[in-house]
């Protein structure tokens, strides 16, 4: 099984007809998604060949949920047109809307995530590599050849530290990889992920990646402490960063001790959360569990 997106998930991507749109929805047809239209709305009623496939493009989502059946959407806009997308996005009634753009203005984040709750609307993102369930579907510009399905699921701040947890585990596989984002505001949260991830029977197994700055990393241990029966493996970014720069992420900034991958590391291994020093550490120890239980 997987979480939030499986072979039955219909796509539509939002900003299709842009470069990165038509680039990264080739890709994603290549690894299997059902890419089933884009949104553009000046260019409605045309179709573009990816391939062996040929794609609609529609108005509006909602036409595109009429019409398809769509029930999760990528955003590929640029920022100034991310808060229009996904609120549309969410007044058609889409599940899932997979927010790709980075650059977005926090108030525009903060503004679409709430609009989108009220709705219903599960976000991913935004400033995030999407999610990708191996074998079955691929939400965004996570790359679909460096893996296969498995045991695992894993949950990132990071991108490219998905990619590299992820090819390094190759030989295991994965259940789900959800990149959730390091921006400040972000939709989907690590405890959203380990909740869906305790309650699908295929994920054996959690990794769990964060990365200095904000709390969301010590929230997600007091959440493993009173919910979580499955292992979990962790892994902090920045345990070198120095303290009072911003690194990396939007809003990746430590004051003293809060915020510190020491702090953040300590909190999860104070709930049994085993932590590398590495990301190849964090690979080895995520064995170490699968094989010997340790």
């Amino acid at each position: 099984m997987a979480i939030f997106l499986t072979k039955e998930s219909k796509v539509l991507v939002q900003g299709m007809t842009g470069a990165e749109g038509m680039k990264h929805t080739r890709r994603m047809l290549a690894a299997g998604t059902d890419v089933v239209g884009g949104v553009n709305p000046r260019k409605a009623g045309r179709t573009v060949d990816f391939d062996d496939r040929t794609v609609p493009v529609f108005g509006s989502v909602r036409e595109g949920i009429e019409e398809t059946g769509a029930d999760v959407s990528v955003v590929f806009v640029p920022p100034a047109f991310a808060k229009a997308a996904v609120t549309e996005a969410a007044d058609a009634g889409i599940g899932l809307t997979v927010v790709i753009t980075e650059g977005i203005p926090v108030h525009d984040s903060v503004a679409f995530q709430a609009y989108a709750a009220t709705k219903g609307t599960r976000v991913i993102g935004p400033n995030c590599p999407g999610l990708i369930s191996p074998g079955e579907s691929n939400a965004g510009i996570i790359p679909a050849d460096i893996t296969k399905p498995g045991r695992i699921g894993l949950v990132s701040k990071s991108g490219t530290l998905t990619y590299q947890l992820m090819y390094e585990l190759r030989d295991i596989g994965f259940s789900t990889c959800v990149g959730i984002g390091g921006d400040p505001v972000v939709g989907t949260t690590h405890i959203d992920c380990l909740a869906a991830f305790q309650e699908d029977p295929d994920t054996e197994l959690i990794v769990l990646i964060g990365e200095i700055g904000g709390d969301a990393e010590e929230r997600a241990a007091a959440y493993i402490r009173d919910h979580i029966t499955k292992p979990v493996v962790g892994y902090i970014a920045g345990f070198t960063a120095p303290e009072g720069k911003t690194m990396g992420h939007a809003g990746a900034i430590v004051s003293g001790s809060s915020g510190t991958a020491l702090a953040k590391k300590k909190a999860l291994e104070a709930v049994g959360v085993r932590v590398g020093g590495t990301p190849t550490e964090t690979a080895r120890l995520v064995l170490d569990r699968l094989e010997n239980g340790t």
